[in-house]
């Protein structure tokens, strides 16, 4: 039976998802927990051992729920460190036919990934846009093909280097194995996002606690990804300031009341908050403030869709995920905002009674995991530069 983990670690959750495939094809999820997060701060590891702990902690939970062993995971890796770039690959095909290898296809994309870095960032994802051959372009499918120079148009998605060390180092001492490192903007799309939205035009937002990320398909492929150092923490935030309360009542009083799109009735609100009594506010007030945090976050998510000229202009509208979705009537208040079709992600191809949105990113990953063929079984997948990379740090910390 081949077995796959996913690792989700987050600003204010780490989550764990054990699955396997069924007979039909379905993924059928064995187990599912979570833990708050420590030593993350806006999606990135900065204090390895605080979130190693945290990660052992959960590890032991699943293996005790689903009766399996947890060897490796797939594990994201977020932050607004993360940035996408261009670049541009060329080479001699290497048989004298002329005929494309696939080993002609590794070696392009080698080499577009040879391109200026900033100071401590490393490529860790390589997607390509297109291929030309013999200058001839707008092929995604080469290999077979034939032409004397074959070159490769792709988007480089980079991280800052202690960034990533910090995650490796965390994962690693919890005793699991980083399998594969997804990008977080990317590791809900297979499990919220189909192929004919793929195809159409379609932007995937993800609404975590302390970044929110934006990932655009088109015709199958990645179009664009960026991740923003805003999230639904600097709602809660700005509840506590606006009611002049502590961060935990702010965080309640949003979870309860919290809605979009609504200015709420007359009547005051009240909740108990221990030791300072009664707690009253105005939905109306609570409305804006949340209202006000929220068109923030959508206008970085409108600069990126005007950035690749795909503003208001995705046939698939906008699907939403993440813990920040839960919000009452987001979709209704994006499509006003966005002015595109929006609604909030839903799993397919998973056998799972669980559809929070916060756990979609990490069903994703196990859904990535299946996809490449990687389980406990060790097929290898898509995407092995960034292991070759992890596990290069990874023997920094083997004594």
């Amino acid at each position: 039976m081949q077995i796959v983990a996913g690792l989700d670690i987050g600003s204010s959750a780490i989550k764990m998802a054990v699955a396997k495939k069924k007979q039909d094809g379905d993924i059928e999820i064995l187990g599912l927990a979570q833990e708050s997060s420590a030593g993350v701060r806006k999606g990135s590891v900065v204090k390895p051992e605080e979130t190693a702990d945290k990660i052992f902690s959960l590890k032991q939970r699943l293996e005790n729920v689903s009766s399996q062993k947890i060897r490796g995971a797939l594990v994201n890796i977020g932050g607004s460190h993360i940035i996408l770039t261009s670049s541009h690959g060329i080479i001699a095909v290497s048989r004298a036919d002329g005929q494309i290898s696939k080993e002609d296809v590794e070696r392009v994309m080698a080499a577009a990934e040879n391109f200026p870095l900033q100071s401590n960032n490393e490529v860790i994802d390589m997607f390509p846009k297109q291929f030309m051959i013999d200058g001839v372009g707008g092929t995604k499918e080469v290999v077979g093909m034939k032409g004397m120079r074959l070159e490769a148009d792709v988007i480089a998605m980079c991280a800052f280097s202690p960034y990533v060390r910090n995650l490796t180092e965390a994962v690693l001492s919890a005793d699991i194995e980083m399998l594969d490192m997804i990008p977080s903007p990317l590791m809900a799309a297979p499990t919220v996002l189909t192929p004919r939205q793929k195809e159409l035009g379609v932007a995937l937002v993800d609404l975590g606690a302390g970044t929110t990320s934006v990932s655009v398909f088109e015709e199958g492929d990645l179009l664009h990804a960026a991740v923003f150092p805003v999230g639904s923490e600097n709602i809660t935030n700005d509840i506590a300031i606006g009611l002049r309360t502590d961060y935990e009542i702010a965080e309640r009083v949003k979870k309860e009341f919290g809605t979009l799109g609504n200015s709420g009735g007359k009547r005051l609100e009240k909740i108990d908050v221990p030791e300072t009594g009664i707690l009253s506010f105005s939905p109306k007030t609570l409305n804006h403030i949340i209202e006000a945090r929220m068109k923030e976050i959508f206008v970085f998510v409108q600069k990126e869709l005007k950035r690749i000229e795909r503003q208001g202009a995705l046939p698939a509208g906008v699907v939403f995920v993440g813990g920040g979705a839960k919000l009452p009537r987001l979709a209704e208040f994006a499509k006003k905002e966005l002015k595109l079709p929006s609604r909030l992600g839903s799993p397919h191809g998973l056998a799972t009674f669980e559809t929070d949105p916060a756990f979609l990113g990490v069903m994703g990953l196990v859904a990535q995991g299946f996809a490449g063929g990687r389980g406990e079984e060790g097929v290898s997948f898509v995407g092995q530069g960034a292991v070759e990379k992890a596990k290069k740090i990874f023997k920094m910390f083997i004594p």
